[in-house]
């Protein structure tokens, strides 16, 4: 668990970086945020998708990117040293922390071992 938070932490940072628009100023910050987005994404994201889930399927899934940048957003409005510029920079973050952190997982995951 204290791998994936590092992982998770480090994805946050390398995303923070090479997006203009988003900042995350001290490198602890990126640890909180890290937490801040896993508590949203296991309490608020599930309500959230399953009101909107009419729309969802309208859309053919695309708008779960937009419950995405919506999730960074709220991260960024709680957390007060991590800057979101706009709904696009959001999206964009949301995006790139997605495959940054799959990429790290990929190389240093736990591999499913206990």
């Amino acid at each position: 668990m204290l791998a994936r938070l590092l992982i998770s932490a480090i994805a946050v940072l390398i995303t923070a970086y090479f997006l203009p628009g988003v900042s995350c100023s001290p490198w602890w910050v990126a640890i909180i945020v890290a937490v801040v987005l896993g508590l949203i994404n296991a309490v608020i994201k599930p309500v959230i998708e399953l009101l909107s889930l009419p729309i969802n399927i309208l859309t053919l899934g695309l708008f779960s990117l937009v419950i995405n940048a919506l999730m960074v957003m709220l991260c960024a409005a709680v957390v007060p040293d991590f800057q979101v510029s706009g709904f696009f920079s959001a999206l964009a973050f949301a995006l790139v922390l997605a495959l940054v952190n799959w990429l790290l997982n990929a190389l240093f995951g736990d591999h499913g071992q206990p």
